[in-house]
Parts: structure tokens; C-alpha cells; sequence
């Protein structure tokens, strides 16, 4: 069966304070968790005036510590701005807080511009080559194993220990992270929602052809991740995507700002060129009543040959957003005790 999992970005909205969104976060986590979704995940980006989930690893703390069943994770942590070290110490403190439910997933994409990256790490241009490296150190010092006697840390651990350990997954948008994660017997999740499928096939293909077994997944795991919109009716998912489609009309000039409501993102003038790509937006949109956006779903992981599905959604209007993963939740028939293993 479909594992159902949730993605959230902590999206800025016109009209609510930033923080708004952190906390909404934490709510959505919980709704979530009460409907039986199997995991909550949270991004990372920097200096976007869009996503303001700047700290995965604090947003993580506060999700889980509201939860009592659901996995929660990062999607992900961007691991060229960190040394591995610290980040396997702040997931090994989460997965004290909720032993067994910690995800670590990780990226090599900056989150961010060229220069941003450079603020957060000085080494910027340098880092994304030493991933693969990066990854084999932190495997082993979330998971409490030593490095190689030849290898300059092999004497440093990341505490605290416990019995049991985060579960690192690698994410990605093109057939590198598939290569990496094959490489290191990982789960892999693709980016759907990023590229709109462009080059997931071919992914996810070379992570199953290049898989080789690991302890703890000896066969290859994979998963998708995509935008999805549920509601009543077909005519209140049309009203709650046009934020959305504005959104992704903009981005396409390099403006980004606060997710803006259905009523200011109706009020812009539009050229016949903008109409075009508005209506390619909601021709491609997974949204409209519950039904038929579950079966849109369960037909991009029947095609793709995913064991997982994230779904994220982003509405101006909070009950909305939530009222559509319950919709979801529904028509995916999940419950309290969530989604099998």
C-alpha cells in the first residue's frame, strides 16, 4: 500500500505575519499526525521572501515534541552549508526527543542564490564536490559507527547515542542525489513537484539500476514528491490554486514575495501570453475535489513505481490547506494508526 507523507515549506501569505507561518507548521503537524499521514518533513531555503523555513533542525524540535506517532524529518537539510559532524549531533539530540520517528534527509542543492550560499558557508563554490564525502561521515556518526582508522576524525562521535537513529534519506531533483543514494543503499525521493517530472524516470531508473544493499534497506526504497490541492468542490480548488498559479507566473520574471490571496492574485491584469501559462499551470495542477486528485496521485506512483508519496500544498487560506490533507487523508483511507510500513 501507498505511504502518504507531507511536505511543508512554511509559506509567507499576504496580509499575516511571518511568524504566523512557523507556527502553522507546528499545527499543520499535528493535524497531520492526528490523520495518519506516515511522515512530516520541512525544507530549507534561505533569503526567500516565498519560504521562511530557514531552520529544518529547530522547526523539526518543535514538530516532534507536538506529535506523538508520526515520522518527522527534513526535506532537506542543504548539507554543503554544514559540516556533517554538527548536523549528525543536532539529529542525534531530535532523535532523543523522539526516539525512532527522526528523518534525516539531505540535499546538495544550495536552497538559495549564489551569494546567500556564500554568506552561510564560505566554502560555498567548494562544498557541493565533497557531498558524497560528506554523506559517508555523517552516515556514520548518525548511526554511531567509527570512521576508518586512516580517516583524520575517526576518533570523534556525535552524542548523544541512543538506541536508536535518525533515518537519512537523500533527496534530489536529477540523477546525482539518485546516484548517491544508490551509492550508499539510501532511500531516494525526487523532487516531482520541482522539475514537473522533468527527469524523474530517468532518476529514478539509475537509482534502482545502481542500488547496491545496505544493512538496514537491502533493497532500493523510493518515494515522489508532489503539489497537490484538495477541496469541497471543484470551484473552491480553482479559487485556492489562483494564489498559486500567480505565484508560479511571477516566479517565471525572478519576483518572489508572500503567497497573496485569491482575491489580490484575481485582481492583475494579465497579457495573452500570462493567460497562456496560467492555463498551463492549472492544466498540469494536481487539484480538485478529493476523488479524483488521490487518483492523480496513486497514478504518478503506479507510473513511477514509488513506494512513497509527499504531497505539498500551499493555500493562502490555513484552514483550507489543512482541510485538504484531511480530504486526502480520507480518500487515501488513512487513520490514527497511519499508513503500513
Amino acid at each position: 500500500m501507498l505511504r502518504l507523507s507531507v511536505l511543508e515549506q512554511a509559506i509567507a501569505v499576504s496580509g499575516r505575519p511571518q511568524a504566523d507561518s512557523i507556527r502553522n507548521a507546528v499545527a499543520l503537524a499535528r493535524h497531520c499526525d492526528a490523520l495518519g499521514y506516515a511522515r512530516f518533513w520541512v525544507s530549507e531555503h534561505h533569503s526567500h521572501p516565498t519560504i521562511v523555513g530557514t531552520a529544518p533542525e529547530i522547526l523539526i524540535a518543535a514538530a516532534a515534541t507536538a506529535t506523538e506517532r508520526i515520522r518527522v524529518g527534513s526535506a532537506g537539510v542543504m548539507l554543503p552549508h554544514y559540516a556533517p559532524l554538527k548536523v549528525a549531533e543536532q539529529f542525534r539530540v531530535l532523535d532523543a526527543l523522539a526516539p525512532g520517528r527522526i528523518d534525516l534527509g539531505l540535499g546538495r542543492a544550495p536552497g538559495s542564490d549564489g551569494r546567500t550560499a556564500f554568506a552561510l558557508h564560505p566554502l560555498a563554490n567548494e562544498r557541493p564536490e565533497r557531498f558524497p564525502a560528506d554523506v559517508r561521515d555523517l552516515l556514520a556518526w548518525v548511526s554511531g559507527e567509527t570512521l576508518p582508522d586512516d580517516h583524520p576524525f575517526h576518533v570523534v562521535r556525535a552524542y548523544p547515542e541512543g538506541e536508536t537513529v535518525p533515518e537519512v534519506w537523500i533527496l534530489g531533483s536529477s540523477s546525482y542525489g539518485a546516484q548517491v543514494a544508490a551509492y550508499f543503499g539510501l532511500p531516494y525521493c525526487f523532487a516531482w513537484f520541482f522539475t514537473n517530472g522533468r527527469g524523474a524516470a530517468e532518476a529514478l531508473d539509475v537509482y534502482r539500476a545502481q542500488y547496491r544493499p545496505s544493512a538496514r534497506w537491502p533493497a532500493p526504497h523510493d518515494g515522489i514528491c508532489v503539489w497537490a490541492l484538495a477541496a469541497d468542490s471543484e470551484e473552491e480548488a480553482e479559487y485556492h490554486f489562483r494564489p498559486r498559479a500567480r505565484w508560479l507566473l511571477t516566479r517565471d520574471l525572478n519576483l518572489y514575495g508572500p503567497l497573496e490571496s485569491p482575491e489580490e492574485a484575481a485582481a492583475h491584469t494579465v497579457t495573452p501570453e500570462q493567460a497562456r501559462r496560467l492555463a498551463q499551470f492549472r492544466e498540469r495542477a494536481l487539484i480538485g475535489t478529493a476523488a479524483p486528485v488521490a487518483a492523480q496521485v496513486r497514478a504518478l506512483a503506479e507510473r513511477h513505481g514509488v513506494a512513497e508519496v509527499a504531497i505539498v500544498a500551499w493555500a493562502h487560506d490555513e484552514t483550507a490547506r489543512r482541510r485538504s490533507y484531511a480530504l486526502l487523508a480520507e480518500a487515501f483511507g488513512l487513520g490514527p494508526a497511519g499508513s503500513p510500513p
